[in-house]
């Protein structure tokens, strides 16, 4: 599990229905033992990918989220130079403390539920728009063309 001692702890606000069910979804797939554990997760990794993914397909993305995932997602102004998707494990691993498996781990279980909400046809588009290495990182084959 991954943790970012700068992010606040403890927060009781409630939740709405829709993201309750979105921390379901991780908490299942990530084997969380709790709800705060996959909350603490999806925050993360939505956080990361905020900073990768721009124009339509980030507000797009947003709009499928619940507005809680949404807020995490559009909290972060987009990376000038976008990562890899091995790059983005690393980079959110550094930020966090995290080992490289447990960050790919969460990574996974989060990508899940999004690809879960945003469909098959907006993932396509924002793999598209990001660098190498995403798809595997979202539960799909990466094929790269041959030379």
């Amino acid at each position: 599990m991954i943790t970012d001692v700068r992010a606040p702890h403890g927060h009781q606000q409630p939740y709405g229905t829709a993201y309750e069910q979105m921390l379901e979804k991780v908490r299942y797939e990530g084997a969380y033992p709790t709800r705060e554990k996959a909350d603490e997760a999806v925050r993360l990794v939505l956080a990361g990918l905020g900073r990768q993914v721009t124009g339509d397909e980030r507000v797009e993305l947003a709009a499928r989220l619940p507005l809680e995932a949404a807020r995490a997602l559009t909290a972060q102004i987009p990376d000038t130079h976008p990562l890899t998707g091995w790059a983005f494990v690393k980079d959110l691993s550094t930020r966090t403390g995290a080992s490289l498996a447990t960050t790919r781990w969460d990574t996974g279980s989060v990508f899940s539920a999004v690809s879960a909400y945003a469909g098959s046809d907006l993932i396509t588009r924002i793999l598209h728009q990001l660098p190498a290495g995403y798809a595997l990182l979202f539960g799909r084959v990466e094929l790269t063309p041959a030379a």
